[in-house]
C-alpha cells in the first residue's frame, strides 16, 4: 500500500475533519466539530506554523499527519512536532504510518527541519513500536509537560 502524501488545502477540509473526528472518537478526544475545525483550517489556509498532508488519494484518504512547526537552539534550527497521525483501522498493520513517518521527515529534512518530535500514550506499545522502527527515541531524562490555557 503507497503512503503517497497529498498537501492538505481548503478544498480537503471536509475529508480531513472526518478523519480528525474519527481519530478524535478513537482516542477519546472530546472536541466539538468547530473546535477540530479552529484547529485545521489555518493550516490549510497556509498558516506557517503547520502543516497537514492526507494520506493515500486525496479523494479518498486513508488517513493524515498533521505536524507544527518551531525553533529549537539546541538542534540548531527549525524542529517539528507531530501533532496527529492517523491511519483508518481497516488498512492498519500495512506500513503506511511507518512509510508516512520514514519518507516526510526526510524532506522537511531537505526544507531545513532539524529534528522531528511526537507525544504517545505511555500504554501504546503498538506506537511505541512504530515509531522506534521509524527513528524516534525517548530522550532520557525528558518529559513532555503541557499548561493550557
Amino acid at each position: 500500500m503507497s503512503a503517497a502524501l497529498t498537501l492538505a488545502t481548503v478544498e480537503h477540509v471536509d475529508r480531513l475533519l472526518s478523519l480528525v473526528a474519527s481519530f478524535h472518537a478513537e482516542a477519546s478526544i472530546a472536541m466539538s466539530d468547530e473546535q477540530r475545525a479552529a484547529g485545521i483550517v489555518p493550516l490549510l489556509e497556509g498558516s506557517p506554523h503547520g502543516v497537514a498532508y492526507l494520506i493515500g488519494p486525496a479523494r479518498a484518504p486513508i488517513g493524515y499527519i498533521v505536524m507544527s512547526f518551531g525553533w529549537s537552539i539546541e538542534f540548531g534550527g527549525m524542529d517539528g512536532f507531530v501533532d496527529e497521525l492517523y491511519v483508518r483501522p481497516g488498512v492498519r498493520g500495512r506500513g503506511v504510518a511507518s512509510e508516512v513517518l520514514l519518507t516526510l521527515p526526510r524532506a522537511l529534512a531537505d526544507a531545513g527541519l532539524k529534528a522531528l518530535h511526537l507525544e504517545l500514550r505511555t500504554d501504546n506499545a503498538d506506537a511505541r513500536r512504530l515509531y522506534k522502527r521509524a527513528g524516534f527515541a525517548l530522550r532520557d531524562g525528558y518529559h513532555l509537560m503541557t499548561r493550557t490555557f
